[in-house]
């Protein structure tokens, strides 16, 4: 954690800094997200506040909350009638066929 040093890498790796030196450390710290592959962070009191991102990495966990949002939405109707053997059957499909796309 951060804590007066300078950019510190925590055991998650991510690069950290303190608040009370962002200002002077911000550029170290973008560059370490945009060409490091880091995932930055501002502390305070050894907590973190608040992050930051390559737009990359943004736009793909936008991405992945509406594909999360969207499969318990399915989930949801397709469970909200009587579920019997059939609709069962498309779950677990459904399930095969999105670990599959997870590991592509």
């Amino acid at each position: 954690m951060a804590t007066g040093k300078g950019i510190e890498i925590a055991e998650d790796g991510v690069a950290t800094v303190g608040m009370t030196e962002a200002r002077a450390q911000l550029t170290s710290l973008i560059r370490e997200v945009r060409y490091g592959g880091q995932v930055g962070a501002f502390t305070e009191r050894g907590a973190r506040q608040a992050y930051l991102v390559t737009p990359d990495f943004y736009e793909k966990a936008l991405e992945d909350r509406r594909m999360v949002l969207a499969t318990m939405d399915y989930i949801e109707a397709k469970l909200s009638a009587q579920p019997d053997s059939k609709v069962i059957a498309e779950l677990a499909e459904f399930a095969s066929h999105l670990s599959a796309q997870r590991s592509d």
